[in-house]
């Protein structure tokens, strides 16, 4: 039974969870300046997590396909058999419908058309166009950023100014963490025929893109402070890691090895993420 449940947990991919749910907290405290409704808040992250638990076990129902091609994929629940794809069709309806119901219940309408957006976004959208063409990920980008931008709007009630650019920043970050996920298994990503960047454009324009995208980052990231929504404090922190990211994907044009710096380029996309969240958690109320 243990191993059951186990099985249905991992469906929902909890890692995708746990780092949206961080980024989603984070977005919450700007938002409220850490003047805390409880209701609220454990309302937020409930919903967002059920949301996203959703998007993920229908993502698994529709790319079964593609995993069983793939070496880190093959032996989901999905493409071994080990959980009926009705059964993770009901289970996926289930986790939406209580999702939203609680998004409903205890947030805004603001709130419950950015889960709406987000989840049709990457169960629709991602799906169809990163079979397609280089521009899926791009697409896919839309979905990563909205439970920040949920987050904040939990507390505001509206999509202003501060919560376009929160949207901004995750889209920005999420390029080059997914265009160095592409780099380091792109064998697992021909073998699968998905048309990722690096194999339909080449490494190096991929890298190209990667420093465009860090560019915009850093300058989304600064302008949460440049129109007085965070501290300098906030500013100084975030420029510093922004240039740190920076300076290691310009040290990939000289890379040996591209998959090895493409390890290191994503893991340090993850210390980035968790920075943020932590500075955006504490921007509005730090000098």
């Amino acid at each position: 039974m243990a191993g059951v449940v186990r099985k249905y947990y991992q469906l929902t991919k909890p890692g995708i969870i746990y780092g949206n749910l961080m980024t989603a907290i984070a977005g919450f405290l700007l938002g409220s300046k850490w003047h805390i409704n409880w209701t609220i808040f454990f309302g937020l992250i409930v919903g967002i997590a059920l949301i996203i638990a959703c998007g993920c076990v229908l993502n698994n129902y529709i790319d079964r396909d593609i995993d069983a091609k793939m070496a880190r994929t093959k032996k989901r629940a999905l493409v071994t058999g080990e959980i009926p794809v009705n059964n993770a069709f009901i289970y996926a309806f289930l986790l939406g419908l209580i999702g939203f119901g609680v998004l409903a219940a205890y947030t805004n309408w603001v709130t419950v058309v950015i889960g709406l957006i987000g989840i049709f976004d990457y169960v629709v959208l991602y799906t169809i166009t990163k079979r397609k063409g280089t521009y899926g990920t791009i697409v896919g980008s839309v979905s990563g950023a909205m439970p920040l931008t949920a987050g904040y709007t939990a507390v505001s009630g509206s999509f202003n100014r501060e919560a376009l650019i929160l949207f901004l920043i995750m889209t920005f970050w999420q390029m080059p963490h997914f265009y160095a996920i592409a780099t380091y298994r792109l064998k697992d990503y021909k073998e699968a025929g998905i048309p990722v960047l690096p194999a339909v454009k080449g490494i190096k324009t991929t890298k190209n893109r990667m420093l465009l995208y860090i560019i915009g980052f850093i300058v989304a990231s600064a302008s949460l402070t440049l129109f007085g929504y965070t501290g300098y404090l906030y500013l100084i922190v975030m420029l510093a890691v922004g240039l740190w990211w920076l300076k290691l994907g310009i040290k990939g044009f000289k890379a040996k090895d591209d998959a090895k710096w493409a390890r290191k380029l994503f893991g340090f996309s993850l210390i980035v993420l968790m920075t943020l969240s932590v500075a955006v958690s504490f921007g509005a109320i730090l000098p």
